[in-house]
């Protein structure tokens, strides 16, 4: 070996042994990702894309930010901020310096119902996922304005509570990250030393990186079988970053991509699964025996901090909420499908909150207010009251809703 080669393996190596000092990673796939987006951050010009990279958590207090300290140290011209304009982060994009890192932590606070202003910075995040991507601007004084195209292409790590819009997710290596167990320790984090071993390692994959660029930017890496579309663009950087280093990261690198991918599509699938059921127990039908479809939209969509406003860029529909719903089953163990209510004015479709108690009883967590032992009596019980078919406040559905809501199955 001359003294001017690197060791790609060895250096990623240490890489992955200086997280491992501080952070806690749910599993080892997790490792590898992080290793290998560190290092991809030094060749984002080799690249199409740059994968976004997700700390989320359930709960305050599970590593997050230090995971993005930590990233912080090996990532070049890394930006760490809480609270920033969209154009402000357009403008360091396009600075002389170079492309930044931004690393955003509570990311969770800019997402949701009540974001307003703040979708402009989910613009950012998604646009510059992509090199070819970017914001037409007027710049100028006064009237003497002229169209500039800033460009938004760099990469980003984020740590925040809960999950993110989908578009944010599929563009992301996620990590859900978990309180530390008592038997799971680290070593206490100290800034003003850890820092130069951070940058010491930060500057290596730097040198490295400039020995690999060419075969870099020229790899077409062999994807694993089924990784395709959005996560294959996702994590095609992160396997030509392992082919380069060799040893054992290109093995290491899909074992993890398989892994991650089918995990991430499980988590989402099953989280907001248990939320629509949770808010439609707690919050919707709160004891009455069956609700209308068009009052369960209605209730759902006024949710603050709730995800059904934003489904795939769109509100939750009355076909969204029977797919979903129809992913679980009835105590007769059939899926769960919309039926006819009668009501004064109508035989709207709607759902009965005996098919929906088995669901309940396994999935969601305990009532507020109520402890486990009691969960399974939480179910709402059928009375001889009013129901809130008859009272409930129509809402106006638009042409498309109209003419699908009588296609629902019975």
């Amino acid at each position: 070996m001359t003294p001017t080669t690197i060791d790609g393996a060895a250096l990623l190596n240490e890489v992955e042994a200086f997280h491992r000092r501080f952070n806690v990673f749910p599993t080892e796939a997790a490792y590898v990702a992080v290793t290998l987006w560190d290092a991809h951050a030094h060749l984002i010009e080799c690249f199409e894309t740059t994968p976004r990279i997700a700390f989320l958590s359930p709960e305050p207090g599970s590593g997050k930010s230090r995971a993005l300290e930590i990233v912080e140290l090996l990532t070049p011209r890394p930006v760490t901020t809480v609270s920033a304009s969209a154009n402000a982060l357009y403008r360091l994009v396009d600075a002389a310096a170079g492309l930044p890192t931004v690393l955003f932590d509570e990311v969770d606070t800019i997402f949701g119902p009540k974001a307003g202003a703040d979708e402009a910075l989910r613009g950012f995040l998604n646009a510059g996922y992509r090199r070819t991507a970017g914001a037409l601007r007027c710049v100028g004084e006064g009237s003497i304005q002229n169209a500039q195209i800033f460009n938004s292409y760099c990469a980003v790590a984020m740590a925040g509570l809960g999950s993110l819009p989908d578009t944010v997710l599929t563009r992301s290596v996620i990590v859900r990250m978990r309180k530390r167990a008592p038997n799971e320790k680290v070593e206490p984090y100290r800034q003003r030393i850890h820092e130069k071993q951070g940058h010491a390692l930060r500057d290596r994959l730097a040198k490295w990186a400039d020995t690999v660029r060419e075969q870099v930017a020229d790899a077409w890496p062999e994807m694993p079988d089924g990784v395709t579309d959005r996560p294959a663009d996702v994590w095609e950087p992160l396997l030509a970053v392992a082919d380069a280093a060799g040893g054992p990261w290109p093995t290491r690198a899909r074992a993890a991509c398989l892994e991650l991918v089918h995990a991430a599509h499980d988590n989402d699938e099953a989280s907001l699964g248990v939320r629509l059921l949770t808010d439609l127990r707690d919050k919707v039908f709160c004891g009455e025996e069956r609700m209308p479809t068009a009052a369960i939209l209605e209730c759902l969509l006024v949710m603050d901090d709730a995800p059904w406003g934003d489904l795939d860029d769109k509100p939750i529909n009355s076909r969204t909420l029977a797919r979903m719903l129809g992913q679980y089953v009835t105590p007769a163990n059939k899926p769960i499908k919309p039926r006819g209510i009668r009501t004064p004015s109508g035989f709207p479709k709607g759902y009965y909150a005996e098919d929906l108690t088995d669901a309940w009883t396994r999935y969601c967590p305990p009532p507020p207010g109520e402890s486990a032992t009691s969960a399974t009596s939480a179910t709402p019980q059928v009375s001889g009251g009013e129901s809130v078919a008859d009272t409930a406040t129509p809402i106006r559905h638009t042409p498309e809703e109209t003419a699908t809501q009588p296609t629902l199955a019975g």
